[in-house]
């Protein structure tokens, strides 16, 4: 009997020793290339130079913010090494530095590069490489197909969402109205587009009186505003960059053309476009908003602008506070870091995406109230919610309900 109970203790402690193994292994840290105990290497494209370089102040808001993020601590421990590229919004050149970044530098993931054609470009490098393609710089609706693209998510609310918001407004308020559009030859004009063609229905052929494209290479769009003009349409919808919509916006004044316009808001940033376009002409436009206005004097006492604030100040004090793209840029920063967060030590890509699918009512420092970040893993849009605003002034003005909807690519 005695030689049993030896026997029996020894088994248990092995029990014990193979259960205390089995913990330490499943708590062991999990890692892909471009994680490790002291770095997290996160890469990003933008045309810091090129038709689009207004878009480049993103790239060094998020690059301020991670410094930030950084001299706090990092996340869980861990740096933040943010490798940024330009690409001077050209589709060769973005494949060129996503190989790059992907087959070179290592990194763990792509987060937020800029544009449509761009982002399309690299999509299927990215998703047969299985590595992330996070929160995407553009709103085109195709982000949002975890089925086909499972390693591809969007971030901002989506043009189609965006364009039949304008659509059902001009219907409700204009349904006799004539209406010019102008859209960039790409699959981004092509989106707002299509949304606004659904948005309008079968009214859509009877109301829109020319649909003008341009391409990114013209210097200038004079030519195609004074074309519009001669169909008297008196509703126009400005599908456009920001380079491109100051031109239309000033042109518009110049011919004496006073149709009620919409711009769509990813041109809506009164430092790049309005200012330099002139806040005289710009009178009564119309767009959408999800985040708050810096220059808007009703956030004056608003915490999350008071924190933008004193962010700015230490790590970005040169930056263009009237520049949306500069609230934009520390927005999304703050949804990788969740997700981060949300990883704790497995910096697995597959992680990362899992952990990216699953946000619920995030609120990052910035929105307008009610607007929330919500995904799942058949729902790859954070962002689905708009409020329409005015040009009044030297700034613009909410009217409206919060708005949402979401369309599927």
């Amino acid at each position: 009997m005695p030689a049993m109970h030896v026997r029996l203790g020894a088994f248990s402690a092995a029990l014990v020793l193979a259960a205390a193994l089995s913990t330490a292994a499943s708590a062991q840290k999990k890692y892909d290339t471009g994680a490790s105990d002291t770095e997290i290497k996160i890469g990003n494209i933008m045309p810091y130079s090129g038709p689009a370089s207004a878009y480049g102040v993103i790239g060094k808001t998020e690059e301020a913010y991670f410094r930030k993020i950084n001299a706090e601590g990092g996340i869980n421990g861990r740096k933040i090494n943010f490798i940024t590229y330009d690409d001077t919004y050209s589709p060769p050149k973005t494949v060129e530095q996503a190989r790059k970044l992907v087959e070179s530098d290592e990194v763990l993931l792509i987060f937020n590069s800029l544009g449509t054609p761009p982002n399309t470009a690299i999509q299927k490098y990215m998703n047969s490489k299985k590595v992330p393609q996070l929160f995407v710089a553009t709103g085109a609706t195709k982000w949002n197909d975890p089925q086909n693209f499972p390693w591809t998510m969007g971030w901002q609310p989506n043009y189609q969402i965006e364009s039949i918001i304008y659509a059902k407004y001009i219907l409700k308020n204009h349904p006799n109205a004539k209406i010019a559009v102008l859209y960039q030859n790409d699959d981004y004009g092509k989106d707002y587009l299509k949304g606004f063609k659904d948005g309008l229905g079968a009214k859509a052929a009877s109301m829109i009186a020319i649909e003008d494209s341009y391409e990114v290479s013209e210097p200038t769009i004079d030519s195609h505003i004074v074309k519009m003009k001669a169909t008297g349409a008196d509703i126009f919808f400005n599908i456009t960059t920001p380079k491109f919509a100051a031109q239309a916006i000033k042109k518009n004044a110049e011919i004496g053309w006073k149709p009620l316009h919409f711009l769509n808001n990813v041109s809506a940033s009164i430092g790049s476009v309005i200012k330099p376009a002139g806040f005289e002409n710009a009178q009564d436009i119309i767009s959408s908003q999800y985040f708050k206005d810096p220059t808007d004097a009703q956030w004056k006492n608003d915490k999350a602008m008071i924190g933008w604030n004193e962010f700015l100040d230490k790590y970005y004090p040169e930056a263009n506070r009237a520049d949306a793209s500069v609230m934009y840029g520390y927005i999304v920063a703050q949804g990788l870091v969740h997700v981060l967060k949300a990883c704790g030590d497995n910096l697995t890509r597959e992680n990362i995406m899992k952990q990216a699918a699953n946000i619920k009512e995030f609120e990052p420092a910035g929105l307008l109230p009610g607007i929330k970040v919500n995904t799942s893993a058949s729902d790859f849009a954070p962002l689905s919610q708009l409020q329409l605003i005015r040009f009044k002034g030297e700034h613009w003005e909410r009217f409206g309900e919060i708005l949402s909807g979401d369309v599927g690519g």
